[in-house]
């Protein structure tokens, strides 16, 4: 079973070492898609749990427990073609390669059955033609 969970953490539970804990007590894989966190900082996590789904439910409970906000991913990325001037930023930064341009026509093309929705592309767009629907 995968989840792809955004984890927020309070100042005082930022240094927590969250995966080894999943992955030790739960059995559950963290794959880290986009990391955001810092000393004395609220931190943030987008990452896709992986395991049992009875192991992943009970890891995200674990986590509430110690007031890390726990929120599913499920919005997809949109891309407006009306405003998209296909300049190839957001290739650069996805890593997936959901985002490429076409050799021939130099198009901007979304493979969106690649895309993980870890939203670098959002911020990299010039012309903010790239959104999420979360």
């Amino acid at each position: 079973m995968k989840k792809r969970v955004t984890l927020t953490f309070p100042t005082n539970i930022v240094q927590m070492p969250i995966t080894y804990r999943l992955a030790k007590d739960f059995n559950v894989a963290a794959n880290i898609i986009r990391a955001q966190v810092a000393p004395n900082q609220v931190g943030k996590l987008v990452v896709e749990l992986l395991g049992d789904i009875d192991e992943v439910d009970a890891a995200i409970e674990w986590m509430r427990l110690q007031e890390i906000h726990v929120s599913l991913a499920s919005g997809e990325i949109n891309i407006d073609e009306d405003i998209c001037v296909d300049c190839g930023l957001c290739t650069g930064v996805c890593p997936t390669q959901a985002l490429t341009l076409d050799p021939e026509t130099f198009r901007l093309q979304f493979r969106r059955s690649r895309c993980i929705v870890c939203e670098q592309c959002i911020p990299t767009c010039p012309v903010g033609a790239i959104s999420t629907n979360l």
